[in-house]
């Protein structure tokens, strides 16, 4: 235990101790369904972007159950994706289980979910572990996304599981706030979970118990017209990137003024035009009055990105 988590043990009130004893109760943080809605709509959108199959994300149930059971509860089925929150000095979970794994590479790769469901009860292979792995860095994206308006933090994934004797985040016996989301793909629902110590959120319990009723106002048409207008004046800076390389440190580490690295590309090359390192399109390069100046051809095809990205690891 760091010297301030030590620490902010100690100051806790009295009040504040019995109530992460016996688990602090959803309805006292609304916050937290409007946090994990925006979460799965976030995550239906991105894997829009990436499946040609219907998929969509909804919340099922939240609750506060001690983390023993929850994990109890997917033993020898799951995959665990540990985040952690350096504003809350803490580490979350994340799990998905083989059952959506299996979906989602199938809707990945091609499938169109005519071929019954695997039912046989096997470990995940490489291919699929890294699938999930990029699987938990898009979720992780999209929880930090919908936490941004409680509090500015990061959500870093640090290592993947698949046996939860390794995945300890707090003691078995204390709570946590479990949140079940299903994925409907391909015809069939699957479940995946984010665990979050109770502890964890002691720091924004307060912003998480906001009355969002009273936050409601009515919208100024002319105030949101105004405010669609600026934004569509908003700068942005795009760049074209004609190769990428992967070193390892060793090279980075031997590199010498003077040296020069040669590229694969050439004048027909395609150019990919990023922004904020998402890629939006493929561009062909050209010259007009004596600048470099890029045509767009194609829309980038994220699925086959995302795939592509998979299967270079």
């Amino acid at each position: 235990m760091s010297e301030s988590h030590a620490k902010n043990s100690i100051l806790r009130s009295g009040p504040e101790r019995l109530l992460d004893a016996a688990g602090v109760s959803v309805d006292r943080m609304p916050m937290l369904h409007v946090i994990f809605d925006r979460m799965a709509a976030q995550c239906s959108e991105n894997l829009r972007q990436l499946s040609a199959a219907p998929a969509f994300f909804s919340v099922d149930a939240i609750g506060t159950k001690r983390i023993g059971d929850v994990l109890d509860a997917y033993e020898g089925n799951v995959v665990i994706g540990i985040f952690h929150v350096q504003a809350w000095d803490s580490r979350i979970l994340i799990g998905l289980d083989h059952n959506f794994v299996f979906a989602l590479a199938e809707a990945l790769f091609g499938g169109d979910g005519g071929e019954a469901p695997t039912v046989e009860k096997r470990q995940l292979s490489n291919l699929e572990i890294r699938l999930a792995q990029k699987t938990f860095e898009l979720l992780g994206n999209a929880l930090q996304g919908s936490f941004a308006t409680v509090c500015d933090t990061q959500f870093k994934l640090e290592r993947v599981e698949t046996r939860l004797d390794f995945a300890v985040i707090a003691p078995r016996n204390t709570f946590g706030v479990n949140a079940k989301i299903k994925l409907r793909i391909l015809g069939r629902s699957n479940e995946m979970f984010v665990l979050i110590p109770q502890t964890a959120l002691n720091s924004v319990r307060q912003h998480l118990g906001r009355d969002l009723s009273a936050d409601m106002s009515v919208r100024d048409p002319r105030w949101t017209k105004q405010i669609k207008t600026e934004i569509g004046r908003t700068e942005v800076a795009v760049r074209g990137v004609i190769e990428e390389r992967q070193f390892i440190l060793a090279d980075i580490a031997s590199l010498k003024v003077g040296q020069v690295f040669a590229l694969q590309a050439t004048t027909k090359t395609r150019v990919k035009l990023e922004c904020n390192a998402q890629p939006l399109f493929w561009c062909n390069l050209g010259q007009a009055d004596g600048v470099y100046v890029l045509r767009v051809d194609e829309f980038v095809n994220q699925q086959q990105e995302f795939i592509d990205d998979v299967l270079s690891h």
